[in-house]
């Protein structure tokens, strides 16, 4: 049985004659008449009465009818619901986003979903790599996008859109750091608060790389959390420094560091591999490709 064959048994009850119903169909009659045959035979019983020039349905096909017509009104309601997801008028997405791609892409995304997709549900989970990973094979979310160096390698997920972006030391306007001229050591650094969200190994073997054993962020980080806007304001504020992508914070001053600090964060959108996406994450990628930008 196919939604094309009781697509059929509507029209045929409907007009009452083959020779209307394969015309509004756009088939030959006895393309239509098989059709027609092929559903009683797997029914077992006769959906129409031949009366004359009119076929009429019998008791059982009325009650076949009706399970159609409800079965066909089910069937538009998901095709529909699947081209208003594809064209963000519908459905749900839910995104985990890590501190640094939080910062850029949080309030913005959100702010495109609503002027510009105001029927799609949105949601943003916010946290640590590792338990937006959880959620993510839980299918509690469709996506992250995190950076993908504090990412465990894995089989089962799938890295894309990827996009680097510089990070570095800042601070406040009239910081005394900021008025050195001869450029900031580590060791001057180290005199007052730093303030950094949880950072990959990566990027602790780059800082021990270029500034020695005493670099380790667990060891020179005094401020950490994961929601960086929370540090920026406390940077804004107090004669802290933070450790970030540097277009988290285009107000606060670079610290030209003595050697040069090679921070990269490389964010990119994760899914998991061999699962089907959710057709709104396209909007994320167009966003991603738009800010994740020096």
């Amino acid at each position: 049985m196919t939604l094309v064959q009781l697509r059929h048994l509507i029209s045929l009850a409907q007009s009452g004659s083959f020779s209307k119903s394969s015309q509004a169909l756009h088939l030959t009659q006895p393309a239509l008449s098989r059709s027609i045959r092929a559903l009683e035979d797997e029914l077992g019983t006769p959906l129409f009465d031949r009366v004359g020039r009119r076929n009429e349905l019998t008791v059982f096909g009325r009650e076949v009818l009706n399970r159609a017509r409800q079965l066909i009104f089910d069937a538009d309601e998901l095709r529909d619901s699947g081209r208003q997801m594809s064209e963000g008028e519908g459905g749900s997405i839910h995104v985990g986003m890590g501190s640094g791609p939080g910062a850029m892409l949080m309030t913005p995304f959100l702010m495109r979903m609503a002027t510009h997709h105001p029927k799609m549900r949105a949601v943003v989970s916010r946290g640590s790599t590792e338990l937006l990973t959880q959620a993510l094979r839980a299918r509690t979310l469709d996506a992250l996008v995190v950076d993908v160096r504090s990412l465990k390698p894995a089989p089962d997920l799938a890295v894309s859109a990827l996009h680097e972006m510089r990070g570095s030391f800042m601070c406040r306007r009239g910081h005394p750091l900021a008025k050195l001229r001869g450029g900031v050591t580590f060791d001057a650094l180290q005199r007052y608060p730093i303030a950094s969200t949880p950072l990959s190994d990566e990027v602790a073997r780059t800082f021990i790389e270029a500034y020695g054993p005493d670099a380790h962020p667990a060891q020179f980080v005094t401020l950490q959390c994961e929601e960086l806007s929370s540090l920026v304001d406390v940077v804004r504020r107090s004669d802290a420094v933070l450790l970030a992508i540097r277009a988290a914070a285009p107000d606060l001053v670079e610290l030209k560091m003595k050697p040069a600090s090679t921070g990269i964060a490389r964010f990119g959108l994760v899914t998991l591999r061999h699962r089907t996406e959710a057709p709104a994450l396209v909007f994320m990628r167009e966003l991603m490709d738009e800010l994740l930008r020096d």
